[in-house]
């Protein structure tokens, strides 16, 4: 994948999706931190997931941001939805992603709803198969989105017409 730099994208929109509170028993001891878990994107076809982990919670959650600017995809679309039916994994997360109508909305549950919002993506329809993990869930949706493709796309790979491959 392309590194996307965010200064060139518009303006960025950060969603926290969670915050843990993380312990590590040492000799003296408890040590107290916390994990935070963020999306950002640009609603326009842009989107990415960064972890942090600090002593307290907003600097955790700034880390957080810096990691997912860092780690910006993008998203192909056809109007308002994706392209066709994809199923992403990782892990025991898995998400399937459908293409719906134009003013059906967003059909998809917590993190994935994030992740979709924040990409631009304004009608699909999704579930979630496997794990409900927030971080496998929102990997799992990144890599679904990662490997959509559009027609022209793949009409070129194969050297054939766009209405040749939509049939």
């Amino acid at each position: 994948m392309d590194y996307i730099n965010p200064n060139s994208l518009g303006e960025i929109e950060d969603r926290v999706v969670a915050i843990n509170r993380v312990t590590k028993v040492v000799k003296g001891g408890r040590r107290l931190r916390f994990s935070a878990l963020v999306v950002v994107g640009d609603k326009d076809g842009h989107v990415g997931f960064g972890t942090g982990k600090a002593q307290e919670v907003p600097e955790a959650i700034r880390k957080a941001i810096e990691d997912a600017k860092k780690h910006l995809i993008a998203v192909p679309r056809t109007g308002t939805t994706i392209p066709h039916e994809v199923i992403g994994e990782f892990c025991g997360g898995r998400v399937l992603l459908k293409p719906a109508v134009a003013g059906s909305g967003v059909a998809a549950g917590g993190p994935v709803r994030a992740v979709v919002e924040l990409a631009g993506i304004a009608d699909v329809t999704s579930k979630s198969l496997g794990s409900n993990t927030p971080i496998n869930m929102i990997t799992a949706t990144i890599e679904g989105l990662k490997n959509l493709k559009e027609a022209e796309a793949v009409a070129k790979l194969r050297g054939k017409s766009v209405e040749e491959i939509l049939g």
